[in-house]
């Protein structure tokens, strides 16, 4: 049994890039497929796609790599808000990840976004996680 399963989801992606995998599968779940659809949004991912098999269903994530370079486009993922100290911003205070080069998903009361849009929209959240 996974306790937190967005740190299973982050971990999953970074073993699987450590490793130069094209294609990771993770066990789905509303708020996992509203962060994959962050990141591709974001550039950070290829693509990925939704199975509904079984009691959860899995969500296949395609990595995005650069092809010149064999660099993988996330550097680094990383949870802020854990099950024993959650992180929450008002949105006067939302965090900068890099100076602005890298996003903090939040999960805000109008939906999971990206630190900028919800700057834009003058909304606060909890942080989920970096990714640069």
């Amino acid at each position: 049994m996974v306790t937190d399963p967005i740190s299973d989801y982050l971990t999953r992606v970074r073993n699987a890039i450590g490793a130069n995998h094209r294609v990771v599968e993770i066990p789905a779940s509303n708020l996992k497929k509203e962060i994959t659809k962050v990141m591709l949004e974001k550039g950070y991912i290829r693509g990925y796609k939704f199975i509904d098999e079984g009691p959860q269903g899995t969500i296949k994530i395609a990595l995005k790599y650069d092809p010149a370079s064999k660099r993988p486009a996330i550097e680094k993922l990383e949870r802020i808000s854990k099950p024993g100290l959650r992180k929450y911003v008002k949105a006067d205070s939302l965090p900068r990840v890099l100076n602005g080069l890298g996003i903090a998903i939040l999960s805000t009361p109008k939906g999971v976004m990206t630190n900028k849009e919800a700057r834009n929209l003058n909304v606060g959240g909890e942080v989920l996680c970096y990714v640069y």
